[in-house]
């Protein structure tokens, strides 16, 4: 990439990742951290803090740190609100195009605002195109010590078609699937509550024990510049204390952050995680 590269940044380890690649590539990056979302380890780099409904604010900075490209770069838990919106030209400017989007998915309205910053003269940049080590290996294949058996390999199964259904509906990307039935999806709250749920289903006596995978795909009409799905080690923790046996990713089109940190802690848990297709898993079979 050429130019000067910002990095629009929400809660999570992406942003983090993100921004140490390019500094490590001779591109320190100017940082927007959204306000109440980011991490505060992102402050060390050049930044202007912003709010997501004052879009006069975000065009200011990123044109007086003369900023030529964007990324998008983790999660928002408080979506916006109207009420929220600043009174001036440029954001006024923004209603039509994240107005409809407010009251769909997540992924509606990532795209209206990447065609707003288009429309502004800046290129959008996948998180992926900066940090190609973070996604999942493709082809599909089993990444840990611990192979999935026959009934975590149908959970898997029952688990994708869910993902991918919710995710045609622009809700979610993970599902968990366990003693052959779908259990969880997930909403608003992201996949770490998702995971809590079941654990407080298995404290309740409504699932088995033990067993059950999650899954996670990205949705069939996702823009790989934004909103991939994610999995690390605190996954992997909240996986282990809800008494799942394993993790299924989108081969290709998943980030797993901290990868080395990740697969040791699966290692250590006696968790497995593989990385899935939509057609197929390791060569073997469809999964529709």
């Amino acid at each position: 990439m050429t130019g000067k590269t910002a990095i629009i940044a929400g809660n999570g380890l992406l942003p983090i990742s993100v921004a140490a690649a390019l500094k490590a590539d001779g591109n320190p990056p100017f940082v927007l951290p959204i306000r109440g979302e980011a991490d505060p380890e992102l402050y060390k780099y050049d930044h202007q803090e912003i709010s997501v409904m004052d879009f006069g604010m975000l065009l200011r900075a990123m044109r007086k740190a003369s900023v030529s490209q964007v990324v998008l770069a983790g999660g928002i838990l408080n979506r916006p609100h109207l009420s929220d919106l600043k009174l001036n030209w440029p954001t006024l400017r923004a209603v039509p195009y994240v107005l409809g989007a407010l009251g769909r998915g997540d992924d509606a309205l990532l795209r209206a605002f990447m065609r707003l910053l288009e429309r502004f003269g800046f290129k959008m940049v996948g998180a992926h195109e900066v940090v190609p080590d973070l996604l999942s290996p493709s082809p599909a294949r089993v990444l840990t010590h611990k192979q999935p058996d026959e009934k975590a390999r149908e959970n898997i199964v029952l688990a994708m078609d869910a993902a991918l259904r919710l995710g045609e509906l622009d809700v979610g990307q993970g599902a968990i699937a366990a003693g052959g039935r779908v259990v969880a999806l997930e909403g608003a709250e992201g996949t770490d509550l998702m995971i809590d749920r079941v654990y407080e289903l298995r404290k309740a006596g409504r699932i088995p024990k033990r067993g059950g995978v999650l899954v996670k795909m990205a949705k069939p009409q996702q823009d790989e510049r934004a909103d991939l799905p994610a999995i690390g080690p605190m996954t992997v923790e909240g996986i282990f204390r809800a008494g799942l046996d394993g993790i299924a990713v989108e081969a290709g089109r998943t980030f797993i952050l901290g990868l080395a940190e990740t697969i040791k802690a699966a290692n250590e848990k006696e968790i497995f995680i593989e990385t899935i297709s939509q057609t197929g898993k390791d060569g073997q079979g469809e999964h529709r």
